[in-house]
């Protein structure tokens, strides 16, 4: 009995060595992934800003610039590219919508970004654009990827269509979470101007051509990010937007379009916190909590069989020698019978066994 329970723990103890490695090197690529059909909203704000009337073309000083951000998976161009790349991708339907102090909208950059859903980095398809124009991004936008490095990352960055390192500057606490920070300054860059803009009748794709205004911009970007799930807890940046020359302007150098220091809302951020604390549990137990517990009953269900293997020797060893001591027992010169003077054979206790024989 005990060497077939010895057998079934060493079994065990096997099974448990492989799901260790399975579950870190093939389940987590697998099951981490960014979902295809993910909604999120976030919404940040420039407490108080700096915004061009495009009226009377005067920069002002306002209580407040809103910026709502949503991405929104789309699932049917998901699966059709998902058909050509030969693995999963996310398609993220971006849109950045900037509110004045009024509510009236000052701009408006939707975003069609690539990427694969578990590594992050961008699949180039049909469709990949920027604000209409098609673009090709190296690089990470929005998220890192999972198990996030101490290391420099290309960042895409949407106004100048291009992606430049942004950098690692050290492990945090934020709100009781260890995160990585990150900072990326993007120099004055002549950008283009957005499509949608508040200025009727324009067209914002001639603009340039038919004033010679152009629409320059810098920005400090910082993210603080949750290094298991990749994710984003804060984002900040310091902006400034300035249209410079032409006959936009009446004859001034340049003009300030936008400056602020934009931060997440509060209730934002604590959902977002929230969020990614959940996730990151999830993704520990693919990637330490499952694997280390499946290291540890292999070594603890190894170490049964080996003590039931030992038990069972010492029992067998015991049984065998006592099996040969009851073979050779009894005193020695015993006999186990005698007969007596007449020839009648007796048992060792004295009765008589078999018949007398009379003389």
């Amino acid at each position: 009995m005990r060497r077939r329970a010895g057998l079934v723990a060493l079994a065990l103890a096997v099974l448990c060595a492989a799901l260790a490695p399975t579950l870190r090197w093939y389940a987590f690529p697998r099951l981490a992934r960014v979902p295809a059909g993910q909604y999120q909203e976030m919404v940040l704000e420039a407490r108080p800003a700096t915004l061009l009337k495009y009226d009377t073309m005067r920069a002002e000083q306002v209580e407040k610039v809103t910026i709502v951000q949503t991405l929104k998976g789309n699932v049917e161009e998901s699966a059709r590219i998902e058909r050509d790349a030969g693995r999963q991708v996310v398609v993220w339907d971006a849109l950045s919508h900037v509110i004045g102090p009024d509510g009236a909208m000052v701009s408006q950059i939707p975003e069609r970004y690539v990427f694969d859903a578990h590594t992050q980095d961008p699949v180039h398809a049909t469709g990949e654009s920027v604000d209409g124009d098609p673009v090709r991004r190296t690089g990470i936008e929005f998220k890192w990827p999972f198990l996030t490095e101490k290391r420099d990352y290309q960042y895409f960055d949407p106004q100048t269509r291009t992606s430049a390192p942004i950098h690692y500057k050290g492990t945090r606490t934020f709100r009781g979470l260890e995160v990585y920070y990150f900072e990326q300054t993007v120099p004055w860059t002549k950008v283009p101007y957005p499509k949608r803009m508040p200025l009727p009748g324009i067209d914002a794709t001639t603009l340039e051509q038919q004033t010679g205004t152009t629409r320059w911009y810098t920005t400090k970007r910082m993210f603080w990010v949750e290094p298991v799930t990749g994710a984003p807890v804060n984002g900040e940046e310091i902006h400034r937007e300035e249209l410079r020359g032409g006959s936009l302007l009446g004859g001034r150098p340049k003009v300030t379009a936008f400056a602020g220091h934009v931060k997440m809302r509060e209730d934002y951020l604590a959902h977002t916190v929230a969020l990614v604390a959940a996730n990151r549990t999830k993704v520990l137990f693919l990637v330490s909590y499952a694997p280390w517990t499946a290291v540890a009953l292999a070594a603890a269900f190894f170490t049964l069989a080996l003590w039931l293997e030992a038990r069972g020797r010492r029992t067998g060893d015991r049984g065998d020698r006592g099996r040969g001591g009851r073979r050779g027992s009894g005193k020695p010169g015993a006999r186990r019978g005698s007969r007596s003077p007449g020839g009648a054979r007796r048992d060792g206790d004295g009765d008589r066994d078999g018949r007398e024989h009379l003389p």
